[in-house]
């Protein structure tokens, strides 16, 4: 017989190699596809899901980059001045304020807040704003709302309002706005501002009542099972119901009345809450079975901004796309000093916004978000955060970490300090940290509170903890206020040199007021017993041992001890509000950038434990208050700043808050972006981004080059490892063959 030798056949093994090679063209972990990262799009990233998108509700920082795209309140902040200026945003121009005095006679704007009753704003509205798409807007051919008295057979299918097969559009008038005043006092949402609106607008209080009355109305005759979470009730029409405090004059005209005299109401035309609802969309969305398919204004906002989002997949993706209908605001042609050197002036004029999409993918991993980023997956890591950019560029500081490919991608890290603060409070109810009971215990209890303030050294946290990227503060008027530059160091805790150097006071300065307060070396020189303060924290992980080991060693310095309690955040919060802490650690960052949003957390009918206000330390001094009720009324002129100065000084002396710091916020952009300035106040940014999706394009390929080597040494290592193997193979089957052939012819 004749042996056949056996073929090993490579064809499948160079088709799996080609293979492989043409699957290396894709990376694995790109969010995205291809094509998308060669359009005009922006891509970013969120941590959590929106909870509320419905301008009534919407407050948290995670939302806005959502919200502030789609609404349009009257009012917007410049996006390039420093400090921070309003201009009209829908309006003609800034809101015309006239003051009425107690008879109801119109007063000149000079008189003392005291005799003005009201402030009336008018606001001229542009015309011609229209409506983004939306079927709440469609008609039939003889002029009647096409989708607002649906079967709930006809939204089976419906997951987006998009789906619907018509859309139409509107202009903006001055109803919308008025409508979404009245809306704030709906009982079926809870808006965070109806408390503090309703002791300001005209009317607000008694029609919030008149609303709830009515809702009732509608419940009544309905069982418990139609009010649950999907029940359904009629779509309340707040048309129906005149609020006095807010009058349309015209399409155009809008006159909202304010109790007293309140400058601080123009930052309120910014926010969302005043941005305008079409009733047309409040009833389209209350219809019933649309809550029951997530087609609401929680989910999907409706508005006359740039954007419309158009996908929204809870905990995996959401996308804005640029409103059709969008009017094209100019790109601002002036801004701070160094703006025009940054290249921030180039668009002056254009039509904004300059993209027009934005994607952007959840991430819960930070490590995952930065791996992203840095290879161009993502033009920004997230819209709303300053994190990342402080984070990049103490990396670049220090050297560690990616600095690197920051430094060689171009990475561009502008930074600014936010308007808010952390600070370290004491409780002014507390028998040993707070006021006192007698003239003897407010003298003891305020030099105990000046020996702290002396030992908590914040140069030194700053330096540790903020990678000296934040600034010490010194009262509550932080950097961007009016009046900051009041803010002296304090001298109660710092000495200045002939230079006109501050440094702060020695530890033996601090000992020495502690002694005097009755606490020689941290003792209680009545009863022997050693000081121990409370001092509580929130929902600190294993990651912040540090700085709670910080925070101790100040108590140290003193030789006072001190019982950590860290409980979670809504704990902490209800021990807040029931006044039982004693130090305690938290932060507040501005609604808006005025020195009343922060002195007020001083102001004494705003304490906490009594009137549920934002006053956690209970703080209360006569002085101070009277001082506030005169600052607050005012616009920023040299009284204004007068009375802040004796106020800071009032802050300085009895120390109710260790003032803490400021940290900064900063932008992480692509060398592809353009226009990137950061800030913690201005929330609708993306309108003035820009990418070169070119560029974007050819750096990603230049970064993430697939590496081949190992695809080709892969076959050529396993075929080394067979070779042996198929080597000694043959050799046993040609001695077989052998074998048999030789015992065949012995056979034969």
């Amino acid at each position: 017989m004749i042996f056949q030798f056996r073929k090993i056949s490579f064809v499948p093994l160079f088709i799996s190699v080609s293979m492989l090679l043409q699957g290396c063209d894709q990376v694995t972990n790109q969010p995205v596809s291809k094509q998308l990262l060669s359009e005009n799009v922006l891509f970013s990233s969120f941590s959590e899901s929106p909870k509320h998108l419905d301008s009534t509700s919407s407050y948290s920082s995670n939302e806005t980059p959502w919200t502030y795209a789609v609404y349009e309140p009257p009012l917007k902040y410049h996006y390039l001045k420093r400090p921070y200026e309003l201009e009209p945003r829908t309006l003609t121009e800034m809101p015309k304020v006239k003051f009425l005095g107690q008879a109801g006679q119109e007063v000149p704007a000079q008189t003392p807040a005291d005799q003005i009753s009201e402030s009336v704003f008018e606001l001229k509205i542009q015309p011609g704003i229209l409506y983004q798409p939306h079927p709440a807007f469609a008609k039939t051919p003889e002029g009647q709302s096409r989708y607002l008295s649906l079967k709930e057979s006809e939204i089976d299918g419906k997951r987006r309002p998009y789906d619907f097969e018509l859309m139409g559009t509107r202009e903006l008038v001055a109803e919308d706005y008025a409508y979404a005043i009245k809306r704030l006092a709906t009982p079926r949402i809870k808006s965070p501002s109806f408390g503090f609106l309703s002791e300001k607008i005209v009317g607000l209080t008694d029609y919030g009542k008149k609303i709830k009355s009515f809702n009732e109305s509608l419940k009544a005759g309905k069982s418990a099972k139609e009010l649950g979470v999907f029940g359904h009730l009629p779509w309340l029409d707040f048309r129906a119901h005149d609020l006095p405090g807010v009058e349309v004059i015209d399409a155009h005209t809008l006159r909202i009345r304010v109790i007293g005299k309140y400058p601080q109401f123009k930052y309120w035309l910014a926010m969302t809450f005043f941005a305008p609802i079409p009733w047309e969309v409040d009833a389209f969305y209350a219809q019933e079975g649309m809550s029951r398919r997530n087609l609401n204004p929680d989910t999907w906002p409706v508005g006359t901004g740039p954007y419309m989002l158009t996908e929204y997949i809870p905990n995996a993706r959401m996308e804005l796309v640029r409103n059709p209908n969008y009017r094209g605001v100019p790109y601002p042609c002036e801004g701070e000093a160094g703006d025009e050197a940054k290249g921030l002036l180039k668009d002056c004029g254009k039509p904004t916004p300059f993209v027009d999409k934005l994607v952007s993918v959840i991430e819960k991993e930070g490590t995952s978000v930065a791996t992203k980023f840095i290879q161009g997956y993502y033009d920004i890591p997230q819209l709303e955060r300053g994190e990342p950019g402080i984070g990049y560029q103490v990396s670049i500081q220090d050297g560690t970490g990616r600095s690197k490919e920051l430094l060689e991608r171009k990475i561009q890290l502008p930074s600014t300090i936010q308007v808010g603060f952390w600070h370290f409070g004491f409780n002014w109810l507390d028998p040993v940290v707070g006021m006192g009971q007698t003239p003897e215990d407010r003298i003891r209890n305020k030099k105990l509170r000046q020996a702290l303030a002396i030992a908590f050294d914040f140069e030194e946290y700053v330096s540790i903890f903020e990678d000296d990227r934040a600034q010490v503060n010194h009262s509550v008027v932080v950097p961007g206020l009016f009046g900051n530059k009041l803010s002296k160091p304090n001298p109660v805790v710092y000495d200045m040199s002939s230079d006109g150097k501050y440094t702060r006071k020695s530890i033996d300065v601090a000992r020495k007021l502690l002694s005097e307060a009755g606490y020689p070396n941290g003792r209680d020189e009545k009863t022997g017993r050693p000081l121990v303060l409370n001092y509580d924290t929130q929902g600190v992980g294993p990651g912040y041992k540090a700085r709670l080991d910080w925070v101790a060693k100040q108590f140290a310095k003193l030789n006072i001890q001190v019982e950590i309690r860290n409980t979670d955040y809504n704990r902490f919060q209800d021990k807040m509000r029931k006044g039982s802490s004693q130090f305690f650690f938290w932060g507040w960052l501005a609604d808006y950038p005025d020195p009343e949003n922060f002195l007020f957390l001083l102001y004494g009918p705003n304490a906490k434990a009594k009137f549920d206000g934002e006053n956690a330390s209970n703080f209360a001094i006569p002085a101070f208050d009277q001082l506030f009720d005169r600052m607050k009324d005012l616009d920023d002129t040299a009284e204004r700043a007068a009375l802040i100065r004796k106020m800071i000084d009032i802050m300085q002396d009895e120390l109710p808050l260790l003032y803490g710091w400021s940290e900064e916020f900063g932008g992480a952009y692509h060398q592809w972006v353009g226009n990137g300035k950061p800030s913690n106040i201005i929330r609708d940014n993306l309108p003035y981004l820009k990418i070169d999706s070119a560029l974007r394009t050819r750096k990603i390929m230049e970064w993430n080059q697939a590496i081949w080597w190992p695809v080709i040494a892969f076959p050529i290592l396993l075929l080394a490892l067979a070779w042996p193997a198929w080597l000694a193979w043959q050799r046993r089957q040609t001695q077989r063959a052998v074998a048999s052939e030789s015992k065949a012819t012995r056979s034969f």
